[in-house]
């Protein structure tokens, strides 16, 4: 299983994280901002990788973990991938995480 590290955070959003990969399971991912369990985060890293082994066009990876998400963890889940966006979102306590693998930022939340 990866190693989950971050910075000290004041409060429940820690920010600057990274979750190591296994080298099976793609590459590092940097974790820009949080607010969600340590397991639900490596399960985001997780499908993503997932989704980027399987899938090359933004649209494409971005449904694949939306759709995943649903499955496992019930509706109304939202995720934008690219390189060059901007978002101002509002989430359910304890379901958003923002980061990046490579040069692809990953944003996911529940509302």
């Amino acid at each position: 299983m990866a190693d989950i590290k971050s910075e000290p955070a004041t409060s429940d959003i820690a920010t600057g994280g990274t979750v190591t990969a296994s080298p099976a399971a793609g590459p590092k991912a940097i974790i820009k901002n949080v607010d969600m369990s340590d397991e639900l985060q490596q399960e985001s890293v997780d499908i993503a990788n997932a989704a980027l082994e399987k899938y090359t066009i933004e649209k494409d990876i971005a449904a694949h973990i939306k759709k995943e998400f649903d499955r496992r963890h019930g509706a109304t889940w939202h995720v934008v991938v690219g390189k060059n966006f901007g978002s101002y979102v509002t989430h359910e306590t304890k379901h958003f995480i923002y980061f990046y693998i490579g040069s692809l930022a990953i944003l996911i939340w529940k509302s």
